[in-house]
């Protein structure tokens, strides 16, 4: 009898090694089949060293009466698992025992590392956010200064739309306040055919711009940072914002000074060059009174 129980210590032994190895090799789609291997071979095990016991012992012992000892075998380390599953203990039968979605479900990492973003996104607007109401309100400064120059200087703002004609449509509302023609008396090169009178007044002062450009295009060649063409089909054709080049070739073209006024209380002045200028244009310049960045509107004299 005790032979026959110290071969079945050792055979118990040897599955719990085997079960061991398989289970330590099981990935997450095999490991259902693993386990029911496992569960298989320590049923057949003991089914076979009861029969054995019962052949040795007689009828008086029933198979149900020997379970298969495990205290002196290894248990099924924890790592057998990645997900946190139990170990047996060394009382805890051989059979495997059937996982719940609490002990198979590992942990997701992606939601967690799309959370820890949000959170520090969150945590960054909140920072700028802060910072924000501690610096100057640019927009507010401006408009008070501007404000405060209208009314020592005498003139009066008329907004203009802001949409990438803003400069033509100013000089244009200039113009046409003052009585000046838009549509100039002299065509340039005969280009001033190609326009209609009846176009928008921003469209007549981009085409005259244009015009002006490509016809005197020595003087402003040096400036020029695109090809001579390229550069003025987009003022003649798209919405291409305008600056110092285009208030220069208006002021030359036009025949008129313009003045533009800024926050600061600076003045730029272009002139004409001629010898005798018949208007003088004002225009407010904006750096951060708008959403499309830099901005011009028309001043008109009070009075």
């Amino acid at each position: 009898m005790e032979q026959l129980q110290s071969r079945h210590r050792q055979e118990q032994r040897d599955l719990q090694s085997r079960i061991t190895q398989k289970k330590k090799s099981a990935t997450k789609k095999t490991r259902k089949g693993i386990n029911d291997e496992c569960s298989e071979l320590a049923r057949q095990l003991k089914e076979r060293q009861d029969f054995e016991l019962s052949s040795l012992e007689g009828p008086t012992k029933c198979n149900g009466d020997t379970d298969i000892p495990t205290t002196d075998s290894e248990p099924v380390p924890e790592e057998c698992y990645g997900n946190g599953t139990e170990h047996q203990t060394p009382n805890s039968p051989v059979p495997s025992v059937a996982l719940t979605n609490d002990q198979t479900r590992k942990p997701n990492r992606q939601k967690a590392r799309l959370a820890r973003r949000a959170a520090e996104h969150e945590h960054m607007i909140a920072e700028a956010a802060k910072e924000a109401q501690d610096l100057p309100d640019l927009r507010q400064q401006e408009i008070d200064a501007m404000r405060t120059l209208f009314t020592s200087k005498g003139l009066q703002e008329h907004a203009i739309r802001s949409d990438g004609h803003c400069l033509y449509a100013a000089v244009a509302d200039q113009l046409t306040t003052q009585e000046h023609a838009l549509m100039l008396e002299t065509p340039l090169n005969g280009r001033t055919g190609i326009i209609e009178p009846s176009s928008p007044p921003y469209k007549v002062t981009r085409f005259v711009t244009a015009s002006y450009i490509q016809d005197h295009a020595d003087e402003f060649l040096p400036f020029l940072e695109e090809p001579l063409d390229d550069y003025v089909c987009k003022i003649r054709d798209t919405g291409e914002w305008g600056g110092h080049l285009e208030l220069l070739a208006l002021a030359k073209a036009y025949n008129v000074d313009i003045n533009v006024l800024q926050s600061s209380g600076q003045i730029e002045r272009i002139e004409s060059g001629a010898d005798k200028t018949k208007l003088t244009l004002w225009l407010s310049y904006y750096h951060h009174n708008f959403g499309l960045g830099e901005h011009y509107n028309s001043l008109r004299q009070i009075g």
